[in-house]
């Protein structure tokens, strides 16, 4: 299986503006689906579907609690089927960080770093995370030598985050 990130306008199946109930039943295609907060439309707990693979998981949040906003890939594991994740056609997961960091700069991108473990592409809205919450290799600078989570997301994403940075 391969899933391609493509902010921002989603990914593989999921394209940004998915009404819900065609995210839930694609996710469910895909694995066992979780719904959290149906129909919300709070900002600081929006609808969620998360699809449980047994080797990956995806989170999809929904805007308004009806169509498809973000969606955030988490590693695969392994498993006996192969999955990749690329994006412009770079294996994010099996790039080691800092070497997918220097590929992304290497398109043109502006790549950034937004705290310890966070880099972001603001306006194309991708971001990417190497905190893991269980036992993985480490680079030469403590943290995982590959991002554990990448999110594709519409181009506003983050906006916050690139005034906080540019302001500091």
């Amino acid at each position: 299986m391969d899933i391609v990130l493509d902010p921002p306008h989603g990914i593989t199946g999921f394209p940004t503006g998915m009404p819900a109930s065609e995210v839930k039943a694609a996710a469910a295609e895909l694995g066992r689906v979780e719904v959290q907060d149906e129909g919300s439309d709070l900002r600081f707990r929006p609808m969620m579907v998360t699809v449980l693979h047994q080797q990956f998981e995806i989170v999809f949040t929904l805007k308004d609690g009806k169509t498809l906003r973000t969606s955030e890939v988490w590693i695969p594991r392994p498993g006996p089927e192969e999955i990749s994740v690329r994006f412009r056609g770079i294996d994010v997961f099996r790039t080691p960080a800092l070497r997918l960091v220097d590929q992304l700069r290497g398109l043109g991108l502006d790549v950034m770093r937004s705290d310890a473990t966070t880099w972001i592409v603001p306006r194309l809205s991708l971001g990417l995370w190497r905190e893991a919450g269980h036992e993985v290799p480490l680079d030469t600078d403590g943290e995982p030598l590959y991002f554990q989570a990448a999110l594709a997301g519409p181009t506003e994403t983050y906006d916050r985050t690139l005034a906080r940075l540019q302001e500091g």
